[in-house]
């Protein structure tokens, strides 16, 4: 199979993205250094614009329709970071978006769509078929369908967060990439960038412990899904199985799969407000949970972490933040 995504095309979609995306920060604590025994880059796409990297791929996918799809509007399935991104992206071109969105996503995401401009279609993720939803919408309206992680232009503008940290890290030597994984969008984007300019970089997907099907699917080799009856407070990466076109990139380029607790999860979230002053939902904190809990001992090196995304309903932040 040819490259799914390469170098110039996240090259290029930096390019349709500047001066639309925020150019987040590469921080560092000492703190964290401290109890990893190394130096941790990180990377808070939660200051991106929509709360997540999501609006990168998002925006670069709807720039590049032609005219005669942008006259039809877009069509995306989301839990809900996805959907802002391509609610969001679509208000700045001027674009008709529908969201079809789980019942029970954070009300903050519903809402933040909603006030975007979007229509939101709500369903049941866990009795429901998604995909064959959206196919059906867009069938009526004639919309295109913008997928949340299995399409190349979706994969380049999130790598171009990946772009950044090398850019960022100057000539700092980058050993571990350690991101959030639901679908593998986003870590085969960034693993693309980060192992064209370090090429022996290990890179480690990160999911929730009961949704491990990208571990699953690297063991056996072939993509398999997740059961139909688990459940994670990390709502962004309940994806059913990695997509067809992500797992092409991933199964070539990780260095492995790793997984975290809720529990793990939620303890990394009180760690960024605490020493980062930065608010991480869920799915957003489980690559820097796989540090904390010592899921991969660094002993030295220099680790990047992505920090995905920061939309958590103010509720259940509070209650994660005082439970801890």
């Amino acid at each position: 199979m040819d490259r799914v995504v390469t170098l110039a095309d996240i090259e290029l979609a930096a390019q349709r993205l500047d001066g639309h995306a925020i150019r987040t920060p590469l921080l560092e604590s000492a703190v964290l250094n401290e109890r990893c025994g190394a130096r941790v880059l990180i990377k808070p796409e939660v200051l991106q614009l929509t709360g997540s990297f999501k609006f990168r791929g998002a925006f670069n996918k709807l720039s590049s329709l032609t005219p005669e799809q942008r006259q039809r509007g877009v069509l995306a399935f989301s839990s809900g970071n996805h959907a802002q991104g391509v609610a969001y992206a679509a208000r700045l071109l001027g674009l008709q978006a529908t969201i079809l969105m789980p019942a029970d996503a954070p009300q903050i995401k519903i809402q933040r769509t909603r006030e975007y401009g979007a229509r939101v279609v709500l369903f049941d993720r866990y009795t429901e078929d998604r995909e064959a939803i959206a196919a059906r919408l867009a069938s009526e309206s004639g919309a295109v369908t913008v997928k949340p992680f299995d399409d190349p232009l979706i994969m380049a503008g999130q790598g171009t967060a990946g772009l950044e940290i090398v850019q960022q890290a100057g000539e700092q030597r980058i050993d571990v990439l350690l991101s959030p994984c639901g679908g593998g969008g986003l870590i085969a984007g960034l693993g693309t960038a980060l192992k064209a300019h370090h090429p022996d970089i290990e890179v480690y997907a990160v999911e929730p412990r009961d949704f491990d099907d990208t571990a699953r699917s690297l063991a056996q080799g072939v993509r398999v899904g997740n059961p139909s009856e688990v459940r994670s407070i990390c709502d962004s990466l309940l994806s059913p199985m990695p997509g067809e076109l992500t797992f092409a990139v991933n199964s070539r380029q990780l260095t492995g799969a790793l997984g975290v607790s809720d529990d793990e999860a939620r303890q990394a979230m009180a760690f960024a407000f605490e020493h980062l002053k930065l608010v991480v939902e869920p799915g957003g904190a489980v690559a820097l949970a796989a540090l904390l809990s010592g899921k991969l001992a660094l002993e030295g090196r220099t680790a990047a972490v992505v920090l995905s995304g920061g939309n958590v309903d103010p509720h259940s932040f509070a209650q994660i933040l005082q439970a801890q």
